[in-house]
């Protein structure tokens, strides 16, 4: 089921891909969902399982909290220190250079974000398969929220190649091993058990992940150049529908 789960994220990751080449002026909407359904499974199944499933206090605090916050921190501190942040449409415009040779730098920093990006899935996959260990109903609900958020990684990945330089052919090469890598993530978890404790310190971590990418991420891409009512909705439905399936699970 994990690895059947991950495919659906391989699709909808190549889908994110093809929206990239041809959206028109929804793609606000399409994030702004996203982003609250991501806002949804942490704040109303991943927090409540990781503190269930690991219940240790470290000097006045879950243990479990703190691996939320340490996964916030790990992926903001690791975005910084390699200079890759996603950032809008306009910033990467005008590092884009149409010539030039397959090392030129700039060429190379929009593939090193790629590749960012790439490895990033497979720990999607991952997380996916260590969700179903916990139980159906957290796989389900973290799978939800993984294959929302690979559309956004699928059109950044092709966004972000392409608006740095290199070829179409580069780029659908780079989308394709992202799409791959979730359904490799989740086969690694078909290898071994996670024990119960050490799984609610990883949901945990990816919590504070999945909330990084919402709200410093996908969020600001999804308001800055539509800053409209009705992306803002589209958060908010995506928070209530996340709240809907998690009171339908349960």
């Amino acid at each position: 089921m994990p690895v059947l789960i991950a495919a659906c994220a391989f699709a909808m990751t190549l889908v994110g891909g093809v929206v990239a080449q041809h959206i028109g002026d929804r793609r606000h909407l399409v994030l702004g969902l996203a982003a609250g359904l991501m806002l949804g499974v942490v704040g109303f199944d991943l927090l409540p399982e990781a503190l269930q499933m690991q219940r240790r206090v470290v000097f006045g605090v879950p243990a479990a909290l703190l691996m939320f916050v340490a996964g916030f921190l790990a992926l903001h501190i690791v975005e910084r220190a390699v200079a890759i942040h996603r950032a809008h449409e306009g910033e990467y415009a005008p590092h884009a250079h149409g010539h030039g040779h397959a090392h030129d730098p700039v060429k190379g920093i929009g593939i090193t974000a790629a590749v960012a990006l790439v490895g990033h899935s497979v720990m999607d996959g991952f997380a996916i398969g260590a969700a179903f260990q916990a139980g159906s109903t957290v796989g389900i609900v973290v799978a939800i929220a993984v294959i929302s958020h690979d559309f956004a990684d699928g059109f950044n990945t092709y966004t972000i190649t392409r608006l740095y330089g290199n070829g179409q052919r580069r780029a659908q090469l780079l989308l394709g091993a992202d799409a791959l890598a979730p359904v490799i993530g989740a086969a690694i978890t078909l290898a071994f058990t996670i024990p119960s404790g050490a799984l609610g310190l990883y949901l945990g971590f990816f919590a504070g992940f999945l909330l990084y990418l919402a709200t410093s991420d996908i969020l600001p891409e999804a308001h800055s150049p539509h800053p409209s009512t009705s992306t803002l909705l589209c958060t908010v439905a995506g928070v209530a529908a996340m709240w809907l399936v998690i009171g339908l699970a349960d």
